[in-house]
C-alpha cells in the first residue's frame, strides 16, 4: 500500500491557516486533520480533541519525555506538539494527512519529515495582517505586539517551503492548496 502525504500548512499567526483550513476540510473530505496538543486556554468555541487536545503543562511535558510528538515547541508563552502516533498510523494506512503549525513546528517537522509537503500561507500585506488579528480580537495589546514582531521574523522562512498561497481571497486560497494535494498525489518521484 503506498503510504499518504504529510502536508504542512504554516504562515504567521492571523494570517488564516484556521479559517483555510476548515473551509478545505468542509468542502474536501479526502485528507485527515492532525489534532495538535497545546498548553494554552481554550478560545471561545473551541472543543478539546477537535480543535486541539488541551493539555496541562505536567500532561504535555510527559509527552514530551515520552517522545511523543513529531515536533513541539513554545509559541507566544503557549506549548504546542504534534501527536506522533496518531500522523503515523494515518500515513502507512496510505491516507493523506494535513497539520496546521506555526513557523518553529515546521522546521522541527522538517528535521524529522524530510519528505513531507510544505504549504506557507502569506497575508496579502503586513498591515493586513494587523488588522486580522485586531478583529479576531483574541489578544491583548502586549500579545498582539508579540505576534506581529514573530510574523517579521516568520515571512523569512519563505525559501525553505515547497509553495506559497497568498490568503487574499478565502475561496481562492483554499482552490490552490486543494490544487498542490491533487499535484502532489500525481506526483511520480519525490
Amino acid at each position: 500500500m503506498k503510504r499518504g502525504n504529510l502536508f504542512v500548512l504554516s504562515g504567521p499567526s492571523g494570517v488564516g491557516k484556521g479559517t483555510v483550513l476548515k473551509r478545505l476540510l468542509k468542502e474536501y473530505d479526502d485528507i485527515e486533520y492532525s489534532i495538535s496538543a497545546t498548553t494554552r486556554p481554550s478560545r471561545r468555541g473551541e472543543i478539546n480533541g477537535k480543535d486541539y487536545f488541551f493539555l496541562s503543562v505536567e500532561e504535555f511535558f510527559q509527552m514530551v519525555d515520552n517522545n511523543q510528538f513529531i515536533e513541539w515547541a513554545e509559541v507566544h508563552g503557549n506549548f504546542y506538539g504534534t501527536p506522533r502516533e496518531y500522523v503515523e498510523k494515518t500515513l502507512q494506512e496510505g491516507k493523506d494527512i494535513i497539520l496546521e503549525i506555526d513557523i518553529q513546528g515546521a522546521r522541527k517537522v522538517r528535521e524529522s519529515c524530510p519528505d513531507a509537503i510544505y504549504v506557507f500561507l502569506l497575508p496579502p500585506s503586513f498591515s493586513e495582517l494587523e488588522k486580522r488579528l485586531n478583529k479576531r480580537g483574541t489578544e491583548d495589546e502586549k500579545s498582539k505586539e508579540i505576534r506581529l514582531k514573530n510574523a517579521r521574523e516568520e515571512l523569512k522562512e519563505l525559501v525553505n517551503y515547497d509553495y506559497q498561497i497568498v490568503n487574499d481571497n478565502l475561496e481562492e486560497a483554499v482552490e490552490k492548496l486543494k490544487a498542490i494535494i491533487v499535484a502532489e498525489r500525481c506526483r511520480v518521484r519525490k
